[in-house]
């Protein structure tokens, strides 16, 4: 699996001019599912995400997470972060899982990250059109990839 993770002061998503999800402070997880992922993959990923240390503590240092700073989390599935781009100029996206392999755990990862964070989170629709919109703080942009976890 890998993340591009963005410390947001809100964001939203919207799917045919509806908003479909939306938060304030929080992180904005953009997902992407390899075919060879698996449970541990995800166990592995929620937790990073849920105890990343990248919100401002009392001396403006980053020193919390985003539980501790009680902020939200905005999920969202985007296959394009597996593209390779070594070959011409057309990306491709062999990596990603299908939605057979890929559907299935992120539905899963979405529920682990509820039960990692404590609450509900906010989620865009799987294969769907979505229009992301972001305020980025800081700003703060971290991929993280669990095949680099060791």
């Amino acid at each position: 699996m890998r993340a591009v993770v963005q410390r947001v002061s809100e964001a939203s998503v919207a799917i045919g001019g509806v908003v479909k999800g939306a938060i304030g402070k929080g992180l904005l997880v953009l997902l992407a599912v390899e075919a060879a992922d698996a449970g541990e993959d995800i166990e592995w990923l929620s937790g990073k995400l849920v105890r990343l240390r990248i919100f401002d503590d009392e001396n403006g240092v980053m020193n919390r997470s985003v539980q501790e700073a009680q902020g939200d989390i905005l999920l969202i599935s985007q296959f394009t972060l597996f593209a390779s781009t070594k070959k011409g100029n057309r990306p491709s996206y062999s990596r990603s899982a299908g939605p057979d392999i890929a559907i299935p755990l992120y539905e899963q990862f979405s529920q682990r990250l509820v039960v990692d964070l404590g609450k509900p989170i906010q989620r865009g629709e799987f294969g769907a059109d979505m229009k992301v919109s972001l305020t980025n703080d800081g700003p703060v942009t971290i991929i993280i990839d669990s095949r680099s976890r060791e």
